[in-house]
């Protein structure tokens, strides 16, 4: 009987691939009767989180526990979100921040991280010297701000949040900006259009997003009308912070089922869940609630493990979802000052971390595990759809091979063994 390195058997199946995989030596034998290694290296499914935090540490300027930081980092997620604010990337005129941001793109890369940018085209941050020029000039340096970055940066990074928070765009009231006035002269799907053609043209295989944070029958509206348009959408993207609680998988698995109906991939851009006092519910906009201190408690710590483990297996249940971004690694200048990082902020690792750990690199994850091929040099692979690598006796150079969200797929490998070469 053909034998197969399996991880645990409860999962959800359409997470999982299957390959029979046939070793042969350098002559063409197939290599019977002989012990193989497998082991998983990569996750299809895009764990994510913001890489913010790394920007110092990769340009030179490394603070106490970025290493570890690093290390808790890697360990669990394998895509980072850079930030292309614009009013920050490019506070003076033509003086983008690119060598740094490029730099940390770099280093997250040589360790094995993808790269996701955000965003190119948002109302809340962008940079002063707009304000005052005629809207065509705004929308003409929109326009070359988003080619110059997503060309610039074509190489490292291969998805974007093309728009930010369309749906209050043209109605956005929060002090000055050039980019509601433009928003409100050219419309909602406009806008949309400008950010994706610009984009797209700059980078032809690039993955492109609609995010909000407005989940409501409005961005289902908006989705619509964009489609109608004739606007390729890559994926939508859908935030989920949660400092006023955890709205729990009825409610969560509710919400991505009414954007699933559109057939394009479901993406949590920016998830979040508190390890302290939650956020009182009156407070309508996040940003309005503002304290001293907000400090993680041992409680709270404990609520944070369950409602993240529960968060993340609801959702890679879900056969729409393809990436969840969790927005903070650390509670250190975490948004708001919340404690919704998965480490403290003296970087030791709080309950959440391991209890994602335990779902990423443990019940989705093939660890080391050694199988026998039978008489024609065949072994199987079950586990989750990503990257897989093989050793033959557990010392010949490792081959890749890869799973994807399928049954029934078959691979051919010629091994170098000992007193051979391929």
């Amino acid at each position: 009987m053909m034998q197969f390195a399996s991880p645990r058997a409860d999962q959800p199946t359409h997470r999982i691939g299957e390959a029979v995989v046939t070793v042969t030596d350098a002559s063409g034998a197939p290599l019977a009767d002989t012990e193989v290694s497998v082991r998983q290296t990569r996750h299809a499914f895009t764990f994510g989180n913001i890489g913010f935090d790394f920007i110092e540490a990769a340009n030179g300027e490394p603070r106490d526990g970025d290493e570890a930081l690093a290390e808790s980092y890697v360990e669990l997620f394998n895509t980072a979100t850079l930030p292309f604010y614009w009013g920050r990337f490019e506070p003076e005129r033509g003086k983008p921040d690119t060598a740094r941001l490029r730099r940390t793109a770099e280093w997250l890369r040589d360790r094995g991280v993808a790269l996701k940018g955000h965003p190119l085209v948002w109302h809340t941050s962008q940079p002063a010297w707009l304000l005052g020029l005629p809207l065509a000039e705004v929308e003409r340096l929109q326009r070359e701000r988003i080619r110059r970055d997503v060309a610039g940066f074509a190489d490292l990074i291969d998805t974007w949040d093309a728009i930010n928070e369309v749906v209050i765009m043209p109605n956005f009231d929060n002090g000055d900006n050039a980019i509601t006035p433009l928003a409100r002269a050219k419309g909602r799907i406009a806008m949309i259009r400008l950010a994706f053609e610009e984009a797209r043209a700059a980078n032809p295989s690039v993955t492109l997003l609609l995010n909000d944070f407005d989940l409501s029958s409005a961005y289902e509206c908006l989705i619509e009308g964009v489609l109608e348009a004739g606007i390729r959408l890559d994926a939508i993207g859908l935030q989920t912070h949660m400092h006023q609680g955890y709205w729990g998988e009825e409610a969560m698995l509710a919400m991505v089922e009414r954007f699933a109906r559109y057939g394009l991939p479901l993406h949590l851009t920016e998830s979040s869940l508190v390890s302290g006092h939650l956020m009182p519910p009156e407070i309508e906009d996040l940003n309005d609630y503002r304290i001293p201190s907000w400090p993680s408690t041992e409680e709270g710590e404990a609520r944070q493990a369950d409602e993240i483990a529960r968060h993340y297996r609801s959702l890679v249940g879900h056969p729409s979802v393809e990436a969840i971004t969790y927005w903070g690694i650390t509670d250190a200048g975490a948004w708001l000052g919340a404690p919704i990082g998965l480490v403290r902020a003296d970087g030791s690792r709080k309950p959440s971390w391991h209890a994602l750990h335990d779902l990423i690199k443990g019940e989705w994850w093939l660890p080391p595990t050694t199988v026998r091929t039978d008489a024609d040099g065949r072994f199987g692979v079950r586990g989750f759809a990503g990257d897989y690598s093989v050793t033959v006796g557990g010392s010949s150079p490792e081959s890749a091979i890869c799973l994807s969200q399928q049954q029934n797929q078959t691979v051919h490998l010629t091994m170098e063994v000992e007193g051979q070469s391929q």
